[in-house]
């Protein structure tokens, strides 16, 4: 990678890092589609998306764990939800990853656009839509149903490259009841572990499954870290301060577009 190259990725890295701590998404929602958009795919079966996952889940690693450490000191982080959700997010996480490697990175790209496009239609319902803040709220935080959020959330992470938060957020409000905020910090610090293991195996079996050097990803995943460190931990802190419903509306929009495009790629 030349210095602009380097530059480019450092970006994508601090934009993923705010967007990724401030709605618990990890961040590849951004970094992916922007990491198609700026440095393309060279063949038909667009293989370098492989590369592009590895480098970008290894990132959700280090957005997860610094962003948990602002929502511990913020006081939002419950151990006993990470617990329940941890073991079954796991183990699925894994799976997702051996499965995508089965799959053309054409086909994972634009199943990612399609589910961007999911992701922001319900995003902006529920804004539009919003829980009254009056209303009474019984969690549902069984081990039963956190294992079921843990592993459908880890299931898709793996096999998209998402790190799993941007599915396990809205399941954690929908399904188990809690509050925005209770959500993003239970999935941060839940990725934080199952990114790790995510992305260590994809980055092990990318030469193996689509002959990409794990290089090519080593580096991607070096120039964009600083930033997302920078962005994860200013998005957490900001996510205890500013109104969630417009900053998840803003995203929601351009995610969006961003979605429209990676599948015209």
């Amino acid at each position: 990678m030349d210095p602009i190259d380097l530059l480019i990725a450092s970006l994508i890295g601090l934009g993923a890092g705010v967007i990724g701590g401030l709605a618990g998404i990890g961040g590849s929602l951004v970094m992916l589609p922007a990491l198609a958009f700026a440095f393309g795919y060279h063949d038909a079966a667009h293989s370098e998306h492989h590369v592009y996952i590895a480098a970008a889940m290894g990132v959700n690693v280090v957005v997860a764990v610094f962003a948990t450490r602002a929502h511990r000191r913020a006081g939002a982080v419950r151990a006993q939800l990470v617990r329940r959700v941890m073991p079954a997010m796991i183990v699925s996480i894994i799976v997702g990853v051996l499965l995508s490697n089965l799959l053309a990175g054409r086909v994972l790209s634009n199943a990612l656009a399609a589910f961007i496009a999911a992701y922001c239609v319900l995003n902006l319902y529920r804004i539009a839509r919003p829980r009254p803040a009056n209303a009474v709220i019984v969690e549902r935080t069984s081990a039963a149903t956190l294992g079921g959020i843990g592993a459908t959330s880890g299931l898709i992470g793996g096999l998209l490259g998402l790190g799993g938060g941007v599915v396990m957020v809205p399941m954690l409000q929908i399904v188990a009841r809690l509050r925005l905020r209770a959500a993003i910090a239970t999935s941060s610090a839940a990725m934080a572990a199952s990114s790790a293991l995510g992305a260590g195996l994809k980055l092990a079996t990318l030469r193996s499954s689509h002959g990409h050097s794990p290089t090519e990803a080593l580096l991607l995943f070096a120039a964009m870290a600083p930033g997302a460190v920078v962005g994860g931990t200013a998005g957490a802190a900001l996510a205890h301060r500013l109104p969630l419903a417009w900053v998840r509306g803003i995203v929601s929009v351009v995610l969006l577009i961003a979605a429209a495009r990676l599948a015209k790629l």
